[in-house]
């Protein structure tokens, strides 16, 4: 290969014209992350007209609590037929933030690659960025999980479902948790979960109260799922999670009330009882896109609020701040509009399925193009 994607790049924090909003195209796979004074952060992917070479990942930064967010002032944007996507911005229990993203010559190269730096000074609208190191093989695009004893659960995964598959990672290709027990000094990969129909992956890893680990992963059905009893050397045979989905990022996280939030697509609609949409009787294509709330672990989901119905919604990714604010992150239309949104609210309008705290408010607009540019 001539352009190598295992090759450091570093941040660029002296963004181009082409990075700008009104040049931009094809968008993919947003984050978001908060700061403790309340600064907030967002990334996505753009570049070209799809996914491939022309691919980079950007950072905004929103200094009102969305209100008004900035242009790009931070790019990964690597040399030739090397492309940055699938980012996730997240904080680490020390306060520093983590940009992590993937290189891959192409589209895909059977092997990509996670890189992540992180900045010491999130609050500032131009952060400095730590010389980036590469995490693990493959592809990460959701946040890590904080286990108990101090570890960090990085969902990691050499996707199986693509080709090129390069033989030398045969054991690799699965839903994996690369684990940091240095506080982010080193990262090494501990074991996967291998779950039938898994479709790019795209887990996320919950702690759970009796200290298993529950692994949730996108598959051609929805949403499979897999446990660790063992911190994560060791998963059980994948199954159906009965959650439904239709094949695409769903976000799972525990809130700081200790219960859990689950934002995936639903027509509530339809529905006659929640148990329907567990039991996945109700489930769209990338639209409805609805937040839940579970206070036993996952057994059972409350409540069900509705933060777009429009078809063509994916890609949730949420955090929460100190006041118990819960913000959602997703894009729309992402060809034909160009739009990056966020919903703002609380628990309690889940549970409630309409608004009931000052803080709500849905469909913020984050970044618009008007559309991929050809």
């Amino acid at each position: 290969m001539k352009d190598n994607p295992l090759d450091l790049i570093k941040v660029n924090c002296a963004p181009l014209k082409k990075h700008m909003t009104a040049a931009r195209g094809y968008q993919g796979i947003p984050g978001i992350e908060l700061t403790p004074n309340g600064r907030l952060w967002a990334t996505w992917y753009s570049g070209g007209v799809t996914e491939g070479p022309e691919n980079f990942a950007l950072l905004v930064t929103s200094p009102d609590n969305g209100k008004t967010w900035s242009e790009p002032v931070a790019v990964v944007d690597p040399p030739g037929n090397v492309r940055a996507y699938d980012p996730a911005i997240w904080r680490d229990p020390a306060g520093r933030f983590w940009w992590s993203w993937a290189q891959s010559y192409g589209t895909f190269d059977g092997r990509a690659g996670v890189w992540a730096a992180f900045t010491e000074t999130p609050e500032s609208p131009h952060p400095s960025f730590s010389e980036p190191v590469r995490i693990a093989n493959g592809v990460m695009m959701n946040k890590p999980t904080f286990l108990a004893n101090g570890e960090w659960a990085l969902p990691t995964a050499v996707w199986e479902y693509c080709i090129p598959r390069p033989e030398e990672l045969k054991d690799e290709r699965f839903s994996n948790m690369t684990v940091s027990a240095d506080k982010g000094k080193t990262f090494q990969l501990r074991g996967g979960a291998n779950i039938p129909h898994r479709c790019y992956d795209e887990h996320m890893i919950v702690e759970l109260n009796d200290r298993r680990l529950w692994m949730l992963v996108r598959t051609l059905y929805g949403i499979g799922q897999s446990f660790s009893p063992d911190m994560g050397k060791t998963w059980t045979p994948g199954e159906n999670s009965k959650l439904g989905g239709p094949n695409s990022r769903f976000f799972i996280r525990r809130l700081s009330s200790g219960n859990l939030l689950l934002v995936n697509h639903a027509d509530i609609s339809e529905a006659e009882a929640v148990g329907q949409f567990v039991n996945g009787s109700t489930w769209r294509k990338r639209s409805h896109l609805t937040a839940f709330v579970s206070d036993d672990d996952g057994h059972t989901w409350k409540g069900g609020l509705l933060l777009d119905e429009r078809e063509g919604v994916s890609y949730p990714d949420g955090t929460e701040d100190k006041h118990g604010v819960i913000r959602i992150i997703y894009d729309w239309e992402r060809y034909k509009e160009g739009v990056i949104l966020m919903a703002t609210f609380r628990e309690q309008d889940v549970l409630a399925g309409k608004q009931v705290s000052k803080e709500f408010k849905l469909k913020s607009l984050v970044n618009k193009t008007g559309g991929v540019k050809k």
